[in-house]
């Protein structure tokens, strides 16, 4: 699908709502280049666990001037260890500037080949992408979303239970909701998406037809 001109979509969500399967469909249907922000946090939050000795600001400046998204790709950010440091790595101010500009360049620029961008995380409509042409908030309740982590971490042949992948979620949410620095938030402008109750393909259909009829319009 070729658009006449370039759109930035703007997905913030709780851990585990799905706004990763949301973000990836809508890019890969409308050609946008794809951010999963969270990542660059889990990333960060590997380093400090397996390489603490070597952690510091000046050495995540350098990772960042050299970051790829095939970087991201690396099955270990998934584990609810790394999880829970990324929560607390996202509150230092200095590296969220760094990541914050890497996000932002992202977004704006994103390669010449793709019709826009489209990123996903905690403060993207607010702080990121503010005149985003798209904005949602992607959520589903607790125990739902517990339940697709716990379903994610096994299927990787991790050893966890769904309990303490339960606590993990909520450890992450208040976290999330409540720091100080570019707390998780709905803006007025975003529109809710709850994928409690509803498929992948049913949750898309719907982010799908709202950002027709504004293309169309």
């Amino acid at each position: 699908m070729k658009l006449k001109n370039k759109i930035k979509v703007a997905i913030d969500s709780p851990a585990a709502a799905g706004a990763g399967t949301q973000a990836k469909l809508i890019s890969k249907h409308f050609n946008l280049f794809y951010l999963d922000t969270g990542k660059i946090y889990r990333l960060i939050a590997n380093i400090k666990l397996t390489q603490p000795k070597r952690y510091s600001h000046n050495f995540i400046k350098k990772i960042m001037r050299k970051l790829s998204i095939n970087d991201l790709e690396n099955s270990n950010l998934l584990s609810d260890e790394v999880g829970t440091m990324a929560s607390v790595i996202s509150k230092d101010k200095k590296i969220r500037k760094l990541v914050h500009a890497f996000q932002i360049k992202s977004a704006y620029n994103p390669p010449k080949k793709y019709n826009g961008s489209c990123l996903d995380g905690r403060d993207i409509t607010y702080k990121i992408i503010p005149d985003a042409d798209f904005k949602f908030f992607i959520t589903a309740n607790t125990k739902t979303r517990a339940l697709r982590r716990y379903k994610e971490l096994k299927s990787l042949k991790k050893e966890v239970t769904f309990n303490e992948v339960l606590k993990s979620i909520k450890k992450r949410d208040k976290s999330d909701y409540n720091r100080k620095v570019s707390p998780l938030k709905k803006t007025k402008d975003s529109v809710l998406i709850n994928t409690t109750k509803h498929t992948k393909r049913a949750c898309f259909l719907k982010i799908k037809q709202i950002m027709n009829m504004k293309l169309k319009a």
